[in-house]
């Protein structure tokens, strides 16, 4: 048979029985109906037909970044707040401004961030905002893949956990199966308990994952301890969200007594992490080494680009190693291959794609970058995960691929066209930005 796609030439990024990451020099990657059918010698696929090459020498093939937790149209405010209290950043700027967006600005929002992404070799990202099936028409634009949510608050009433619901229901499978959805209730601090409750009942009955926001920062966890005697994780505890599949955004008020709770989840429970936007507001970080201890996975993220002013997975992945050997005062941990594990096995569980993306395999789907790794910041190369997880940056992605077509082929977009999309947009943001007066979607006070 035909191959779509053979990629020759290349070192391969492959993991191990337990996850364990090496490297395979001089590979052949054959690509069939968005499938990876194998990976194996260059020497072997010489002789394989297919409808496109691509000559890899030189380059280094891994697993597609996946961002497991963002909101891509917040690109449209990247900038807008900074060097704030995360109170007055919600309060008088975020969700003033959140309250007067249209559909078109959301739309073009996320365009632009897709088109962000796949220059920085994300492949999938998980998104939990508002007005999502503007946010699916792009992802179907883009060609990439994603996790949709449509987020709500309970002092929408019912109708934003029917809304919710009903996009998950609709939208789930869109774009060739290239998008699949969750519940997306905004946070425990903002979603009472019955709505909580309601939610997995939801998730139990249509099979459908959470995405949530919880334990934030420590605030919010001495907050919810004052309020109500439990932690934000025991509040998700006592709803059910802990016994469906649970992806929690950010997690860095943890507590210890929080990981027994965890870990008896019947769900599966991910956590997902997002170090720069903690650094610039002051926050903790996410406990990785003792949510690893209990095998909850931790997936990498960025957050929105209005908090973050970036949507660069391979930048919080550079973070997440640095600020771990920090935090834990240990230059043993995190390590090179520990780090990129997190940036593809681990990321793809979080996203409910265990064992369809995160690793270059048969029988995964071909979602994979192609990374140069021959720039004099990245020479000489003597430990290739040393080089990718501390000198290499996104920039040096040349090509990503998703389902086997080609979003970007020698750093060039060929599925978005960016000035476009940049001058729409910003024709539209100084009205959005003189109504910053608005009425606020929610009081922050977490």
């Amino acid at each position: 048979m035909t191959a779509d796609l053979v990629i020759t030439g290349c070192t391969a990024l492959v993991h191990g029985e337990h996850g364990e990451i090496g490297f395979v020099e001089n590979s052949g990657i054959v690509v069939r109906d968005g499938v990876i059918q194998s990976v194996t010698s260059a020497r072997d696929v010489a002789d394989v037909p297919s409808f496109e090459r691509v000559d890899a020498s030189g380059q280094l093939a891994m697993p597609g970044f996946i961002n497991c937790h963002t909101h891509a149209p917040m690109v449209a405010l990247r900038g807008i707040a900074e060097d704030l209290a995360v109170e007055e950043w919600f309060n008088d700027w975020i969700w003033p401004i959140e309250s007067n967006l249209t559909d078109r600005v959301v739309e073009l929002g996320a365009l632009l961030a897709c088109a962000e992404m796949i220059r920085g070799g994300v492949t999938s990202f998980a998104d939990h905002y508002f007005s999502m099936d503007r946010v699916a028409a792009a992802v179907t634009e883009s060609g990439l893949r994603a996790n949709l949510g449509w987020a709500y608050f309970s002092s929408q009433g019912p109708e934003g956990r029917e809304r919710s619901l009903d996009f998950a229901l609709r939208l789930r499978g869109a774009a060739g199966g290239r998008i699949t959805t969750s519940l997306a209730p905004h946070a425990p601090y903002t979603v009472d308990d019955t709505d909580l409750a309601a939610t997995a009942r939801l998730a139990r009955e249509h099979g459908l994952p959470v995405h949530i926001h919880a334990a934030e920062n420590k605030a919010q966890t001495d907050s919810s301890l004052e309020r109500y005697g439990r932690t934000p994780v025991q509040v998700l505890q006592r709803a059910g969200l802990l016994d469906v599949d649970l992806l929690i955004a950010h997690g860095t008020g943890i507590r210890e007594e929080d990981l027994a709770v965890l870990q008896e989840g019947g769900g599966r429970i991910a956590v997902a992490t997002a170090p720069r936007g903690y650094l610039k507001f002051g926050w903790g970080t996410t406990p990785v080494r003792a949510l690893r201890s209990i095998g909850i996975p931790v997936g990498l993220a960025t957050d929105g680009a209005a908090s973050n002013n970036t949507l660069d997975v391979w930048e919080s992945m550079t973070l997440t190693a640095l600020v771990q050997k920090y935090v834990e005062q240990d230059p043993t941990w995190l390590t090179a291959r520990q780090a990129l594990d997190h940036a593809t096995r681990q990321s793809a569980l979080a996203v409910g794609l265990g064992g369809k993306a995160g690793a270059l395999a048969p029988g995964f789907r071909a979602d994979l970058i192609l990374v140069d790794l021959t720039g004099p910041h990245t020479q000489p190369v003597h430990d290739i995960a040393a080089t990718l997880v501390h000198s290499a940056r996104s920039s040096d992605v040349l090509t990503t691929l998703v389902d086997g077509r080609i979003l970007m082929r020698d750093r060039r977009l060929l599925s978005l066209d960016v000035p476009a999309i940049v001058s729409e947009l910003g024709s539209l943001l100084p009205d959005l930005i003189k109504r910053r007066g608005g009425q606020r979607i929610q009081d922050y006070n977490g």
